[in-house]
């Protein structure tokens, strides 16, 4: 069994058990978070996609660590010009780890 749900502007498919890297979410280590913008449900042959069934629908998860992300480089260079502009970037992440898919709420 997995789901498709949106966290961060993106979406990103889950199983039970897996731990991911999802933009931050607000929260300590080890709380519980749940996500209800669920917009799949795949259950062996069974596919979910009403919406009125997936309003019900809900992720849990533990959140296990924040961090950051490696530094991204942004370099900007115009010749003949001295124009040089670097600039570095680093994105907060969450690490959670899925606890439970429930498909009725």
């Amino acid at each position: 069994m997995y789901a498709v749900v949106e966290t961060g502007g993106k979406q990103v498919r889950i199983e039970t058990g897996d731990q991911i890297l999802v933009e931050r979410l607000p929260g300590d280590v080890g709380e519980s978070v749940e996500f209800d913008d669920v917009r799949l449900i795949v259950d062996g042959e069974e596919v979910v996609t009403d919406r009125e069934a997936l309003g019900k629908a809900k992720v849990k998860a533990v959140i296990r660590d924040h961090g950051r992300g490696k530094k991204v480089i942004a370099f900007r260079f115009k010749r003949r010009k001295k124009v040089r502009v670097k600039k570095g970037h680093r994105q907060p992440y969450t690490q959670i780890e899925v606890t439970d898919i429930l498909a009725s709420g």
